[in-house]
C-alpha cells in the first residue's frame, strides 16, 4: 500500500542542478594544489557530503596536516565562477515546477547555503521551495537523515509522509532512514 505524499525535498548537486561536472572540475585544481590524491569515482561516492568533510578524510587517509576548512573554502572559490555554466536537470525541476503551490517542497543539499540559494536562483528554481537546508544548520552530514528530517520539519510535513529526491548512494541511504519514500534520480535519468 502506498503512502499519501504531502511533501518532496530535493537534494540540489546532481539532483536539481546539474553541478557536479563542475564541482569535479574544481576539485581537481584545488586537489592537485594540495597534493591529494582524489579520483573521480570517489568524487562521485562522496555526493552530498560538504566540502570540509572531504578534505579531512582525504587528508587524514594521505597523512596530511591540512587546514581543511581553509582548503574548503579555496574549492567554493575555484567553483564559484564555474556556476554561471550550471543548467537544471530538467526531469527532476520539472516535478518540481509541476508540484510547486501543490504540496510544500525543500531542498536538503550537503552545499552551503550561499551556494546552493545562488545556484537555485540562477536556474530560476529557489521560489519554489519553502526552505533549502544545507550542511551549516545540522549536526550530522549524510548518510544520517537529519538533513531530510529538518527539511521536513521546516516545511511542516512529517518524514514519513515525504519523498526525497536524491542522485547519490549517501544521499539515498539518509533519505530511507529519515523514513521517507526515495527516489533515485539516476534511474529516472536512465543512469541507474
Amino acid at each position: 500500500m502506498s503512502r499519501e505524499i504531502k511533501g518532496l525535498v530535493f537534494d540540489c548537486d546532481g539532483t536539481l542542478a546539474d553541478t557536479m561536472p563542475l564541482h569535479w572540475r574544481a576539485w581537481q585544481i584545488v586537489t592537485q594544489r594540495h597534493e591529494l590524491h582524489f579520483p573521480m569515482d570517489r568524487f562521485y561516492s562522496l555526493g552530498g557530503v560538504p566540502s570540509r568533510d572531504i578534505v579531512k578524510l582525504l587528508a587524514t587517509e594521505q597523512g596530511r596536516t591540512l587546514d581543511y576548512l581553509a582548503v574548503a573554502h579555496e574549492k567554493e572559490q575555484v567553483y564559484l565562477p564555474l556556476m554561471a555554466q550550471v543548467r537544471p536537470i530538467e526531469a527532476v525541476a520539472a516535478i518540481a515546477r509541476a508540484n510547486y503551490g501543490k504540496i510544500p517542497m525543500a531542498v536538503a543539499s550537503g552545499g552551503t547555503q550561499p551556494i546552493i540559494t545562488a545556484v537555485l536562483e540562477q536556474l530560476n528554481l529557489r521560489h519554489l521551495f519553502g526552505a533549502i537546508v544545507t550542511n551549516e544548520m545540522i549536526q550530522n552530514q549524510k548518510p544520517a537523515p537529519d538533513i531530510f528530517l529538518e527539511a521536513a520539519r521546516r516545511i511542516g510535513v512529517a518524514p514519513e509522509f515525504c519523498r526525497g529526491y536524491e542522485d547519490t548512494d549517501l544521499g539515498l541511504q539518509a533519505v530511507r532512514s529519515a523514513g521517507m519514500d526515495a527516489v533515485d534520480v539516476r534511474i529516472l535519468l536512465g543512469q541507474g
